[in-house]
């Protein structure tokens, strides 16, 4: 077993956690700021309706490279359990089985999703004058999408075998192509958002190639061996059971998002979708502090588990809720004090510049307390106990969120969307603590 990946065992918990979380916060920070760089790059640079289609189309490209993320994170769950018991011939045979049903998974669907480009862009709120604009950029991104599945696969398999910053460099690579691409595309060829979804594109097949390189290379414990290459029914099941709860998760994001598209649009029209667009963004990129604590507790967890370390195991669940929590009040304040200025880099349309701030500090009422929501889900994830991860999951974007962005609408109008989100984090994040202490109790004495 590499020393690394011993650590996990044996190293101060608040030490492993800084170790693990700061280079998955930074690489969450920068592949962030490339979706909100394009984001201001073309709503400077093009208008308010390229801001509105740029959030219609990457939920739909997230949609299918998920499918990447949760085999990853299925089998870094594996992985980290197997470099825990000390069995590294099955930590080999899920890392060649989780890139086989990536690359064969990620190009059917792409394939899917380039002949049925239509219907899926209406389905995801693609309406009006936001449709020719948002087809142009998708017809493009769709083919970088493989690579972005195998780089959503790679990542959390480079961290499962103690080796996070080599994940970071991963998401740090495409965020600066993408930035100069853009500037080259967009400013100086003049070529609209055909020329930001072909900077994205390029962006994905860089993070892709660089993490192959990584796996090919001498850095990577986990050898790629061909005869792995063959899928393994048992070994599937596993990944399947661990990652599906990624893909629905995911996949209760892009129902979520048809929701939220078809109720901003019903009752506020293109430029609620617009405004909407930059929340989103601000959120990804402000929250990065507290999902990489996330990505940081899940090879700790999971290997500690794998050990029957149990003390270990309840110091890292407490101290990643406490970390977590510490940073979602610091960001909530940050966006208190400065939400107008923030709204100032997106755009300087006037209508955006009015709605927006106000509607961002409705959604990021309770991020103080989201941690725990985030660490609940992943420890059942990390433990392997696919079910609880799933409900744990789906409680605040599928069922709280997703019912909540249509009904309250109907009554309190566009002001009823923003309001769903810190109802909705409210009630997952009470459910969230009693099965959590349940759990402690019952399994971690």
């Amino acid at each position: 077993m590499n020393q690394l990946a011993n650590d996990l065992g044996t190293q101060k918990i608040s030490k492993l956690l800084i170790k693990q979380a700061v280079p998955a916060t930074i690489g969450i920070l920068v592949m962030s700021l490339n979706m909100i760089v394009d984001t201001i790059f073309v709503g400077q640079w093009i208008g308010v309706l390229a801001i509105a289609a740029v959030t219609v189309v990457l939920p739909i490209a997230f949609l299918i490279s998920s499918i990447g993320m949760g085999i990853g994170i299925g089998g870094s769950s594996i992985i980290s359990r197997a470099l825990g018991a000390n069995d590294s011939k099955k930590a080999f045979l899920t890392f060649g089985n989780q890139i086989s049903l990536t690359v064969i998974l990620a190009i059917l669907f792409v394939l899917l999703g380039s002949i049925y480009s239509a219907p899926i862009l209406n389905l995801f709120g693609a309406k009006g004058a936001i449709l020719p604009i948002a087809a142009e950029y998708y017809n493009v991104i769709i083919y970088g999408v493989p690579f972005l599945a195998f780089a959503m696969m790679g990542n959390p398999t480079i961290r499962a075998e103690g080796k996070p910053k080599y994940a970071m460099y991963a998401m740090m690579v495409p965020a600066v192509l993408n930035v100069l691409m853009d500037i080259v595309f967009i400013k100086v060829f003049d070529w609209g958002m055909w020329g930001a979804g072909l900077a994205t594109s390029i962006s994905y097949a860089s993070c892709g190639l660089y993490i192959l390189y990584f796996f090919l290379s001498s850095k990577s414990e986990l050898q790629i061996i061909p005869k792995n290459f063959k899928l393994d029914i048992p070994i599937l099941k596993k990944i399947g059971k661990l990652g599906g709860v990624t893909v629905v998760r995911q996949g209760a994001v892009s129902v979520l998002m048809i929701v939220l598209n078809y109720s901003l649009y019903t009752y506020g029209g293109e430029i609620s979708i617009a405004v909407y667009g930059i929340i989103n963004r601000v959120m990804m990129f402000a929250l990065s502090p507290v999902l990489g604590v996330t990505q940081g507790f899940l090879p700790v967890a999971g290997f500690n588990i794998g050990a029957h370390k149990n003390e270990r195991v309840k110091e890292t669940i407490k101290k990643s809720i406490y970390f977590g929590s510490i940073l979602g009040t610091l960001i909530f304040i940050v966006i208190v004090i400065f939400k107008e200025e923030i709204i100032w880099i997106f755009t300087n349309d006037a209508t955006l510049l009015a709605q927006t701030p106000d509607a961002m500090l409705i959604a990021f009422l309770m991020t103080p307390i989201v941690t725990m929501q985030l660490i609940g889900s992943a420890y059942f994830q990390a433990a392997g106990k696919a079910l609880p991860a799933l409900f744990l999951t789906l409680l605040k974007q599928g069922i709280f969120l997703i019912p909540l962005a249509y009904i309250l609408p109907i009554y309190y109008g566009v002001n009823g969307v923003w309001w769903s989100f810190p109802i909705a984090d409210t009630l997952a994040t009470l459910i969230t603590i009693l099965v959590l202490k349940r759990e402690v109790h019952k399994n971690l004495k």
